[in-house]
């Protein structure tokens, strides 16, 4: 009834004042702009935009008849207050005309009382009665002057509220037109904003073929599914046809018809693949398959995590993207160009500007890239050889699964050599994730021979558990010149929702070796970096040196500025030019390169079930391979414990270097890496894992016999 209708019951959303917004492709959420909020999950994006357009199209309904019974309702309501107000200002005006009679017959009576007063006065009476009559007197006056006074005061109380009456009824009409106004407004912009989504829906919607052309009208890069009905079509999602790249030869078998269903783009799809191959070699490829709308069931996640450790959980390729952790290390090397004009400065403190400036520029790819990269298998390469494009080519490989570590080797023709090891370690807090990277970042200038370090700075991965992920990077980051004694001191002003300041912003300063500051660094790791020239006076001290308000843009040089992200880069992960072209098929690359990973290859086609039991497969594979040096090197300690020839024991792990590299009590696994060493850095007296040569001769001459069969 209306009456319940007025007292709802707790949890209850008013549809024509809700709040409905689309949060992803599933997710959308309803809610009364105060204490009660739902979040709502479809199980496809399609049965969301169905719900969506339902409720959008209820709530104008209900606003519409909400409007109805208002108009209405203010209409008579108006009317009632209006006819209140007449009537009262009526019984105000009466009133106020019965005080003036009263005043005009009191002034009348009050004159008459004192002239019959006056006339007793001027008769001969006893004293005492002259003074009663005197006070009489002063009393009628009193009573006149009060009188006169109370008939003013209902005057002006009667002229305030006609005025102000009128004031109160005007802005009352005033509000009300205002919030009419913006009912229909917002019921407007209700409107537009479905028919937009349908008309995007639409746009991607693939044109259905003709009659008499059967197949042929289909788009080459979407597998046919047969003729559908028009009431299928209503019911089907439809997304931009990607471009596919299956997987190749390479991966150990060929990708045939079965693969797809249909029957007519079969041959049309495999022809079109041949092509692709041949035209990887000449030039890079510039899509990726579209990232599909995948629901994900947290609780067969969870229900994995029960009595086990969070490193045996096999998490699915839902959280992934399409590249390993070897290829995300590779994207430091997108802006390239930072080093190659770095080796041609000059000047030491100018050249510390431009690593500055590439240190900042590896972040600019974590912006919107909240998906983590695949974990790499342990002896997983990954090489990059723009040797004639950009002339640089790069060498990554990880050299240890517990922790996991990655070493990366990168040489350029321009004069300059790049390379690190990154341990990866994770600190779950709740609300959000910090990641810290370990190891040290070299470079080498050969020219001048100046040698740089530094190390990475936090990542914070934020709503975790409820919101939209986001990504802050903060902390601090000094760069050495070990040659010089040159620095660089960089900070990362984490993100404040309270602060003035420009989000992902990035501060430093350059000094030579005395603690003079030369050049002053200001940007955002996200955008852009420049670079302003400080300018010293009399009396100035280098240390506290800042350039001057007058001279800042005069000397402000703009050292990096983030390329933009290719066209629907949101529907590719958000990767950037280099990124879409890591994965693409090579020939000729090693048996253990990331681009031959199955399950990396299988989710980058969006074939994501077929993915996660190829990846468990691979992880089971590492496991017992593992399970199997740590029994080997168990047998050979042993052996060597009990007096047994050298033949014995495996050449590459002798007794004495397994009891010094392993504690006791636990498993060592003795595995070495294939293309890098570990030895102490003479620069900063830290063991790591250095390239030691041999890969690029080995792909020249296609030997690649050392390589373990790791996938």
């Amino acid at each position: 009834s209306k009456a319940e209708m007025g007292h709802t019951c707790r949890g209850t959303i008013n549809l024509a004042t809700a709040n409905i917004t689309v949060e992803d492709s599933c997710n959308f959420i309803i809610s009364n702009g105060g204490a009660q909020t739902y979040h709502l999950k479809a199980s496809s994006e399609v049965e969301r935009q169905r719900w969506v357009t339902a409720l959008e199209l209820a709530k104008a309904k209900a606003v519409k008849m909400l409007e109805e019974s208002d108009d209405s309702g203010d209409e008579s309501v108006s009317q009632t207050d209006k006819t209140e107000l007449q009537n009262t200002l009526r019984i105000l005006s009466s009133k106020v005309e019965d005080l003036s009679t009263c005043n005009d017959l009191i002034a009348k009576h009050g004159t008459a009382l004192q002239r019959s007063l006056s006339e007793l006065e001027a008769l001969r009476l006893p004293p005492d009665s002259t003074e009663k009559i005197k006070q009489v007197n002063e009393r009628a006056t009193l009573f006149r002057i009060t009188s006169n006074a109370m008939i003013n005061a209902c005057r002006d109380f009667m002229l305030l509220a006609q005025t102000h009456g009128k004031k109160w009824q005007k802005s009352l009409q005033q509000e009300r037109d205002q919030r009419i106004r913006l009912e229909e407004t917002i019921e407007q912009l209700a409107k537009q904003h479905n028919h937009l989504e349908r008309a995007f829906r639409g746009a991607t919607v693939l044109p259905a073929s003709t009659p008499g052309t059967g197949g042929s009208g289909k788009d080459l890069c979407c597998p046919a599914k047969g003729d559908l009905s028009d009431e299928d079509d209503d019911n089907n999602e439809f997304f931009d046809a990607p471009e596919i790249f299956p997987m190749p030869d390479i991966m150990g078998h060929k990708r045939t018809g079965s693969n797809i269903s249909g029957t007519s783009s079969d041959i049309s799809l495999d022809e079109q693949y041949k092509h692709q191959v041949e035209d990887t070699k000449k030039e890079k490829r510039t899509r990726i398959p579209y990232k599909p709308n995948y629901s994900l069931n947290l609780w067969s996640i969870m229900k994995n995590c029960i009595g086990k450790e969070l490193s045996k959980i096999p998490m699915p390729v839902n959280f992934n993207e399409p590249l390993s952790m070897l290829q995300r290390l590779t994207e430091d090397l997108e802006y390239h160009d930072l080093l190659d004009r770095a080796a041609q400065c000059e000047s030491s403190l100018e050249q510390l500007c431009y690593v500055a400036a590439f240190t900042v520029s590896s972040y600019s790819t974590t912006v919107f890239r909240t998906s983590k990269p695949f974990n790499p298998l342990l002896g997983e390469t990954f090489e990059l050889d723009r040797l004639e494009e950009n002339g640089y080519r790069s060498l990554c490989e990880q050299v240890s699964h517990h922790p996991p570590a990655a070493a990366h080797h990168a040489d350029s023709k321009h004069g300059w050599t790049l390379r690190q090891e990154i341990k990866i370690t994770s600190k779950f807090r709740g609300k959000y994730l910090s990641i810290m990277p370990l190891g040290t970042i070299h470079c080498i200038f050969h020219s001048s021979g100046s040698h740089y370090t530094w190390k990475k700075v936090t990542t914070t991965v934020h709503n975790i558990i409820v919101g939209k992920l986001w990504i802050d990077q903060s902390g601090e980051i000094e760069i050495v010149n070990h040659k010089t004694g040159d620095k660089c001191n960089l900070k990362f002003v984490p993100y404040s929702y309270f602060s003035r300041d420009v989000a992902r912003k990035v501060t430093g300063e350059v000094m030579d070796p005395s603690g003079k500051v030369h050049f002053v660094l200001l940007g955002t790791w996200d955008e852009k970096m420049d670079c302003y020239k400080v300018q010293l006076g009399t009396g100035d001290n280098g240390a506290e040196a800042r350039p001057r308000a007058h001279e800042a843009e005069d000397s402000r040089v703009l050292l990096w500025k983030r390329n933009p992200l290719p066209k629907y880069a949101e529907n590719m992960y958000y990767f950037s030019e280099l990124a879409l072209t890591l994965n693409a098929p090579e020939n000729g690359t090693a048996p253990t390169d990331s681009r031959r990973r199955p399950d990396q290859r299988l989710m980058e086609n969006g074939r994501w079930d077929e993915a996660n039991a190829e990846k468990q497969r691979l992880e089971e594979k590492q496991r017992l391979s593992r399970k199997r040096r740590e029994a080997e090197a168990a047998r050979a300690t042993e052996d060597g414990k009990a007096g047994l020839s050298d033949k014995a024991v495996p050449p590459r792990c002798p007794p004495k270097a397994l009891t010094a590299l392993c504690p006791p009590g636990t498993p060592c696994d003795p595995y070495k890496p294939l293309w890098f060493e570990r030895k102490k850095d003479p620069v900063t007296q830290e063991m790591a894992h250095v390239y030691k040569g041999g890969y690029w001769e080995s792909k020249e001459k296609q030997d690649w016999s050392l390589c373990p069969d790791i996938f």
